[in-house]
């Protein structure tokens, strides 16, 4: 996700992840940082920056996501792991966001005093393509929540097939009435007691071993293909990926209050130029609706609510 912090604006591509809240970007002065493609950023450059002091309201905001107070002095700190193991601290700060718009003829917007993660101190599977990550969960440090009032805690994403959509196709995202997923063929889910978490950040979908065992088995005994094995010895089954690749027999995710039919490329993820693989992965800790599931729906959060909808679309048209 494309956006700027600071203020003059400085750019940040950095990872949109519903699965979690905090907003955060990599910083200088970065003792024990992962690799990024783009600069980092340098708090000392904006004249809007700020840090959080302990007891803060910004502080306040996200003791539930792991801020704290530092003991080297009264400066806010925070700390997140995320569940594959990596991790992110530094300071919470104060400064100016900024989205850019596809619509408007101002081109963008900008929202003050923005509650944001500085890190020094990050590192584990992160992509050298993305600076940090921008939380889109209900909490109160996330983005969606510090949009405000304006928005209505609506918000929705279209995400363009990864690996079959043209060259330098974006995907959209929508704030407000304009993420209102409505018309033929939306399914809705009601959140707050289910089993399983709609994450934008997480590549694969999630589920327990022995359900994961039980649908590999059906999958296995529907399809006609040639069997392989997966290069990067992560996911099976596994077919090549050619003509003898005749059918793929149809997944539905079945939630509560509606059904949502996955196509060929939400369920078969390519592992190599001639390797396809069943883009789920046994896992009984928790489970995750990941983003290839999600390729070519427009789904939309409404957090008043507490729903999410989906709807396929073609998101190369969006």
């Amino acid at each position: 996700m494309n956006i700027s912090i600071g203020t003059p604006p400085f750019p940040v591509v950095a990872i949109a992840d519903t699965g979690s809240d905090i907003i955060w970007t990599q910083c200088k002065p970065c003792a024990d940082c992962y690799k990024q493609d783009a600069p980092l950023f340098d708090p000392n450059s904006s004249a809007t920056y700020r840090t959080a002091p302990c007891q803060s309201k910004p502080c306040v905001s996200l003791a539930h996501d792991g801020s704290f107070c530092s003991p080297k002095g009264d400066v806010c700190q925070y700390q997140v792991r995320y569940g594959d193991g990596s991790h992110t601290s530094g300071d919470v700060a104060v400064d100016t966001l900024t989205l850019g718009l596809t619509n408007a003829a101002a081109g963008y917007v900008a929202f003050p005093n923005i509650v944001i993660g500085c890190g020094h101190d990050s590192s584990g599977t992160f992509s050298p393509k993305a600076s940090g990550i921008i939380g889109l969960g209900g909490g109160p440090g996330s983005l969606i929540t510090q949009m405000g009032p304006s928005i209505g805690g609506k918000f929705s994403y279209c995400m363009v097939p990864y690996f079959e959509a043209p060259e330098h196709t974006s995907s959209t995202m929508n704030f407000g009435q304009n993420a209102v997923v409505s018309g033929n063929g939306v399914s809705a889910s009601l959140g707050g007691s289910g089993n399983i978490v709609i994450d934008s950040g997480t590549t694969l979908t999630l589920v327990p071993t022995d359900f994961l065992a039980q649908m590999s088995a059906a999958f296995e005994s529907q399809v006609n293909g040639t069997k392989a094995t997966d290069p990067q010895g992560l996911l099976s089954p596994c077919y090549v990926a050619d003509s003898t690749l005749k059918y793929v027999p149809p997944v539905t995710a079945h939630f509560k209050g509606g059904d949502v039919a996955l196509r060929p490329y939400n369920v078969l993820v390519p592992m190599s130029d001639t390797v396809v693989c069943l883009a789920f992965y046994g896992l009984d800790e928790i489970s995750i609706y990941g983003n290839i599931a999600q390729q070519n729906f427009l789904v939309g959060y409404d957090l008043l609510k507490q729903t999410v909808s989906f709807k396929p679309t073609d998101c190369t048209k969006n």
